[in-house]
């Protein structure tokens, strides 16, 4: 294992696979609150936490990373809102997740499926549809939702000391997934050992995190926040698991979060590695993923949709436009602090009525959240989809319940729907 795999809070000085000190920046996204810390009304009178918000690049393995470690129970407390379940088009893809690595490597029946960051179980569900046993491991209250719905949870972040506790309780694994939570470990080095002792031998550790050629080619600068360390490449992500008992055997690339890479990591060394993998890595170099000038034209796009995102608001405002934010996924906290988007902007963020986010406020820029039932009553002139990567499904529903505004798409250019 890599020292540099289990990181201190606060500033980071070196890559976060390698150690290499060369780093280069990218871009400076200003002091921001950690992108799920929600406010409760009792809290807008209160001081708030803000950390730097800085993105680099490792010039020796390609790591794009952010330089700064909020401590992990800050950004992962008990009561933390997010949910997988909540969203249909999330939902499925999580259980269809299941499903494809059984049939893809024969799984047997009864055998223990793993997750970690099991959320409130939904990926599980599809691992319990195809007869296997199930276990979670969540660290915030939502584990009591899997819970209720009969996916064991154990309310705790995953680590190597606990892995011989699980295997005289369940046994071994036969396969372990972390989907969307890879890349928020600071202590990573602890989980894939943990991970690399809990499987079988053979055993599958399936990773899904967000691509870095996604994120740049769709312009995706509101996925930066304090929860996302590593914005993985696949030369970056096969350079992490060469330091340990682990082969990358294949890699998919899946539309989940605004484009992800699902990497098969097989417990082992010497595994068939399949041709998408080699494929990907010289996809990567064709397209320049390792200079500087994609990164330069990246941020330059950043600023531009800033500025056009900026000055569509403020026409609306200047000729008394009401404009409202509908979604609030953790990456809007980004958008919005970026854009210095606050109330004078933003009247409210509509969410779906079952939101664990009802009756709160964004982080850093104090929007309140309220039920969509609003938004249909009030028909604002401008709405913006704050959940931008899914907006054709969301579009396509609110039309269908009503809702009459022109509708702002931000990202990755600045579109306006009438």
């Amino acid at each position: 294992m890599n020292n540099n795999h289990n990181l201190s809070n606060g500033k980071i000085n070196c890559c976060q696979i390698c150690g290499n000190e060369e780093l280069i920046n990218i871009i400076n996204l200003g002091h921001q609150a950690p992108c799920d810390s929600l406010i409760w009304p009792e809290q807008l009178s209160q001081p708030e936490k803000r950390y730097p918000l800085n993105l680099l690049r490792c010039k020796k393995c390609g790591l794009v990373q952010i330089d700064h470690v909020v401590e992990p129970e800050e950004l992962f407390f008990a009561e933390y809102p997010y949910r997988s379940g909540i969203t249909s088009t999330l939902a499925n893809n999580l259980r269809n997740t299941a499903s494809t690595i059984v049939k893809r490597y024969k799984l047997p029946e009864g055998g223990l499926a793993v997750d970690l960051g099991s959320n409130d179980g939904t990926l599980l569900e599809g691992f319990q549809r195809e007869k296997m046993r199930v276990l979670g491991f969540e660290p915030t209250n939502i584990a009591n939702l899997a819970n209720k719905k009969g996916i064991k949870t154990i309310q705790r972040f995953f680590n190597d000391l606990l892995v011989s506790q699980i295997i005289k309780e369940f046994g071994k694994a036969e396969v372990i997934t972390a989907c969307n939570m890879f890349a928020h470990v600071s202590q990573l080095g602890s989980l894939i050992m943990g991970a690399e002792n809990l499987l079988v031998d053979n055993g599958l550790f399936v990773t899904e995190s967000h691509y870095l050629l996604d994120l740049i080619d769709t312009v995706q600068y509101d996925s930066i926040y304090h929860e996302h360390l590593k914005y993985y490449s696949a030369k970056s992500i096969i350079k992490l698991f060469d330091y340990y008992n682990f082969t990358v055997i294949d890699i998919d690339r899946i539309p989940n979060y605004g484009g992800s890479i699902r990497v098969y990591a097989r417990k082992g060394k010497s595994h068939e590695v399949s041709t998408k993998v080699t494929n990907l890595l010289k996809e990567e170099v064709e397209r320049g993923l390792y200079k500087n000038s994609i990164y330069e034209e990246f941020t330059n796009k950043i600023k531009k949709s800033k500025l056009q995102l900026q000055n569509l608001i403020l026409d609306g405002k200047n000729n008394n436009l009401k404009i409202v934010g509908i979604g609030c996924p953790g990456r809007a906290t980004t958008l919005l602090s970026y854009c210095n988007l606050d109330t004078d902007a933003l009247s409210y963020i509509a969410e779906q009525s079952t939101s664990l986010k009802l009756g709160l406020f964004t982080p850093g820029t104090y929007i309140p959240i309220v039920d969509e039932k609003l938004m249909f009553e009030d028909q604002p002139d401008i709405a913006i989809i704050l959940s931008w990567h899914y907006w054709e499904p969301i579009v396509s529903k609110l039309r269908a319940k009503g809702l009459k505004s022109k509708i702002i798409i931000p990202l990755p250019e600045v579109r306006v729907i009438d």
